[in-house]
This record gives structure tokens, C-alpha cells and sequence, in this order.
């Protein structure tokens, strides 16, 4: 009979609780058992950089061996999920342009600057779309402070994000002709984005667990398709903070999937706008209580 210490799997199953506890604590990811095919998938490349020919031969010598700072930051980055494209589920920009960004041009014209914060930006696609929205409509925002911030836990995803530079692929996916011509320029196999666009866009790393130095207030926050992956403890954490970063009347949008409900009451969504949620008022003190 084959016990629990020397079955076949032990070495791959602690290296795979290794890898899952990791995640957990560096990035509040939660990897269910359910995952194996995406460890598989996600962690070829760095396990043949170490030497393994199979994953769980990988996972079996993170057990017996140890996580390193260093092998421990690019283990977080192969499991990341780094999907975007350009107006990705078009519905909130459509939602931006039409009835966001001018509201909030009527309440910010005495100060005429709006900021806008991008988080999980990837390799940038979201936050430039937003930054074309005001490129497209730039009479309108003659003589304003446009400042937007993506910020990302990875930096090779920052720094792509930087460079304004994307494949013909990443260009295909959500971008018009008619944007590709206006606002890239064919650049060798690359389009590079221009630099107007580029120079509205500021990137830094940032890990949502981590502590934020991102300055004043928000008017606006996209944190799309990230709260889905972290755990329930991380999500009310990051959503908390959040709220004390986005300003009383400013607006927070969530994945098509995702939602505050059951989460967090620091939010109240817009039921005709589906991942679109208002920042709830902060209750306030009685007077009689402070004075106790």
C-alpha cells in the first residue's frame, strides 16, 4: 500500500501547494486544485529555464528546494493573466464617452482636470483607449488636465506598456481602421502608437496588496477582470482602498463578470449600466457620539 509520503504525486502536490501559496500571498491570487492545466501551460518556458523537463518535475523542486525572491517574482509573473486589447467589451467606453466623461466635464470646470486611474493595465491597451476617447474629442477638452495612471503588478507588462509598441495581432483586436490610421504608425513588424497618446499616459508598477502611491483622488477607476481572480479577504481589502482613492461623486468600473455585491458595501452599482458603481456615502458619526 502506497502511503501518503511516498505516493507518486506527493513531491508535485506540495510543489503545487508551494506555488498556490505563493500566489496567494504575493498577489491574492487564489489557484484551485481545478487549475492544474494552467500551471501546466503557464509554467513550461521557466520550468525548461531551470533545468526540468516536465512542469511537475518543477513543481516538485520548488517543495524540496525552496522559492528564491527571484524565482518567486517570475513565478508570479508566468501565472498572471495578461489578457486585453484595445475598447475591450466595448460597452464601457461607449459609456464613458457618451454620458461619464461628460458629466464629469460639467462638475470639474471650475478645475478643469479629471483624473483617471487604469488598474491591472497590462501592456496598456485600456488606458490608451481611454486616452484616444479624449484625442477624438479634443475640442471639448481644450485647456484641461487629462492625467491617467495604469499601473500593473508586473513589470514586463509595464514596461511593453511603455514602449507604445504592439504586434499586428494586438492591433487587429478592438481597434477600427480608422483608430489604427489615426493614432499608429507602422513601424518594421510593429505599429507604435503616437506620441499624443503615449504622452497622456503614465505607467508604474503597482501591486494591488501592496501600498499605492498614486496621489490625489480619482474621478475615475477601471479595475476590470482582476477582482475575479483574487480571494475574498483581497477583494474587500483592494476594494476598501479603492474607495478612499476615488473621489464622493467619481465612478469605479468592473468586469462585465464581476461584481461588489456580497463583497463590500463601501459600493452601490448603477442598475441601468452593468459594471458601473458609485461610491457609497461614508456614514457619518452623530454628534452626540463624538462628544462621548
Amino acid at each position: 500500500m502506497t502511503t501518503p509520503d511516498t505516493r507518486p504525486d506527493n513531491g508535485r502536490d506540495a510543489g503545487f501547494d508551494c506555488l498556490a501559496a505563493l500566489l496567494r500571498a504575493r498577489a491574492g491570487l487564489e489557484l484551485a486544485r481545478s487549475k492544474t492545466y494552467l500551471v501546466e501551460s503557464r509554467l513550461g518556458p521557466l520550468a525548461r529555464a531551470h533545468g526540468c523537463v516536465t512542469v511537475s518535475a518543477f513543481l516538485e523542486s520548488l517543495a524540496r528546494d525552496g522559492i528564491g525572491d527571484a524565482l518567486a517574482a517570475d513565478l508570479v509573473e508566468a501565472m498572471l493573466n495578461n489578457e486585453t486589447f484595445f475598447f475591450r467589451d466595448i460597452q464601457p467606453f461607449d459609456l464613458l464617452r457618451q454620458r461619464i466623461l461628460p458629466q464629469l466635464r460639467a462638475a470639474r470646470a471650475a478645475s478643469r482636470r479629471i483624473r483617471i486611474w487604469s488598474a491591472a493595465a497590462s501592456t496598456g491597451q485600456e488606458p490608451y483607449s481611454v486616452a484616444m476617447l479624449f484625442a477624438e474629442d479634443r475640442a471639448s477638452w481644450e485647456g484641461w488636465t487629462i492625467d491617467i495612471v495604469g499601473t500593473d503588478i508586473s513589470r514586463r507588462a509595464v514596461a511593453r506598456a511603455r514602449s507604445g509598441l504592439y504586434s499586428q495581432f494586438e492591433v487587429q483586436r478592438g481597434l477600427s481602421i480608422h483608430r489604427l490610421m489615426a493614432h499608429f504608425e507602422k513601424t518594421g513588424e510593429h505599429w507604435a502608437l503616437s506620441p499624443d497618446i503615449r504622452a497622456m499616459v503614465r505607467f508604474q508598477p503597482l501591486n494591488l496588496l501592496g501600498p499605492w502611491s498614486l496621489g490625489a483622488p480619482f474621478d475615475i477607476i477601471l479595475c476590470r477582470n482582476v477582482l475575479m481572480y483574487l480571494a475574498h479577504d483581497c477583494k474587500q481589502d483592494v476594494l476598501a482602498r479603492i474607495h478612499r482613492h476615488l473621489n464622493p461623486d467619481g465612478r469605479l468600473i468592473l468586469g462585465a463578470a464581476e461584481t461588489v455585491l456580497g463583497v463590500t458595501n463601501a459600493f452601490v452599482p448603477d442598475w441601468q449600466n452593468r459594471g458601473l458603481y458609485l461610491p457609497a456615502p461614508v456614514p457619518q458619526t452623530p454628534a452626540f457620539a463624538r462628544a462621548v
